[in-house]
């Protein structure tokens, strides 16, 4: 779910003008599932804009007050959302911590880096969400550590199904800048893409895994 139409359309407008999104309907690129897919999202790459970084800062320390109240922690998941994780977690006042995929294989072979949050009530924040499975594994290794996982929040979501029924399965709320839908109305109103692409892009979204354009 988007916090609002005008910030998706706005973050949308942001993504593409950097290129932290690429859409190439007839020149896909391939994923590491080995999908074929028209779109490409790095949102690491807003770190480099202060402009940009900032507007997604704001207002997605802004929407985690108003959505769930001011948590106790931040959570990023690693790697693409500690940046951004990071930045909210500044704008707020609060402490941060990541979690990574899975426990470290050496050292003090920890999962969530950062101070665990037991009993705290914790936000996560990620940049992506694809099928969510990533992301939900981050949130499992929180609720194993005793922490109140009050929701999620993103930069940007794909809008698989997949991902709607595994949130759905996890009972976990997700709120998310922006999403497909609003980037390909983005897309489209500044010409960034043709009707007919836009078609084509939309034809990816229903079916990505045996997508063929």
């Amino acid at each position: 779910m988007i916090f609002d139409k005008n910030t998706a359309k706005k973050t949308a407008e942001l993504l593409l003008q950097i290129n932290a999104i690429k859409l190439q309907p007839q020149e896909p690129f391939t994923w590491a599932s080995g999908w074929k897919s028209p779109i490409y999202c790095d949102n690491r790459v807003t770190l480099s804009y202060p402009v940009i970084r900032n507007f997604l800062r704001e207002h997605l320390a802004k929407f985690i007050e108003e959505k769930y109240g001011k948590p106790d922690v931040i959570a990023g998941v690693a790697t693409g959302a500690i940046g951004i994780g990071m930045l909210v977690a500044e704008q707020l006042n609060l402490p941060f911590i990541y979690v990574r995929p899975e426990a470290k294989k050496h050292g003090r072979k920890n999962q969530i880096e950062g101070i665990v949050p037991s009993g705290k009530n914790v936000v996560v924040v990620e940049d992506l969400i694809s099928t969510g499975k990533s992301s939900l594994n981050a949130v499992k290794a929180l609720n194993e550590a005793n922490a109140n996982v009050k929701g999620m929040v993103a930069i940007f979501n794909y809008g698989f199904d997949i991902a709607s029924e595994n949130f759905k399965e996890a009972a976990l709320s997700l709120h998310t800048l922006s999403n497909y839908e609003n980037l390909l109305e983005q897309a489209l109103d500044t010409n960034y893409i043709t009707e007919e692409q836009q078609k084509t892009l939309q034809s990816w979204r229903t079916n990505p895994a045996e997508w063929n354009q």
